[in-house]
């Protein structure tokens, strides 16, 4: 198995900071990573990626901006 080869079968895979990747499945998924729910060709996955990943900024980043935003509009 290779991640090039065209019958490889992965998972959409995110971490805790809501990022996402793809992972063959052939391997374990690795620590701090789990399944997100799709699996399919590097294609497919790459497309639901796309997809739902609209937001490029790791959560706690965006955790701290809109904090951020309520402080401002608090004073």
């Amino acid at each position: 198995m290779s991640w090039d080869q065209p019958d490889t079968r992965f998972y959409v895979v995110v971490n805790e900071e809501e990022q996402y990747s793809i992972w063959p499945d052939y391997k374990a998924i690795p620590a701090g990573w789990r399944e997100a729910g799709k699996r399919g060709s590097k294609e497919e996955c790459l497309a639901h990626i796309e997809q739902v990943w609209t937001d490029m900024r790791p959560l706690s980043l965006r955790q701290a901006m809109d904090g951020g935003a309520r402080e401002a509009g608090a004073q």
